[in-house]
């Protein structure tokens, strides 16, 4: 599941149903309730970055649902590429 220079996107790190404690990792102000991967996948695109979807992979702390990621080339902070991408989620969900 490693990929060298790459930053995996998991649906939960933009889900605002779920806590930091559940795996969130965007402030509840951008996250939007529920992401799909295809979701993230519209976001990733509108931002005009290349990216790979894997769609059986499990989020590690809930190994029983196979949610799937996106994963983007790594630019910047982790931190900041998940919030410009929760910026753009709402705008593909609509």
């Amino acid at each position: 599941m490693r990929e060298k220079d790459r930053v995996i996107l998991w649906p939960v790190y933009f889900d605002s149903t779920k806590t930091r404690s559940q795996g969130r990792r965007v402030p509840k102000r951008l996250a939007v309730p529920a992401p799909r991967l295809s979701d993230i996948q519209a976001a990733v695109e509108k931002m005009g970055l290349k990216y790979n979807v894997a769609v059986e992979p499990a989020y590690p702390p809930s190994p029983w649902r196979k949610i799937g990621y996106v994963s983007v080339p790594k630019k910047g902070t982790k931190s900041n590429l998940l919030r410009k991408i929760a910026e753009y989620l709402p705008k593909t969900l609509f």
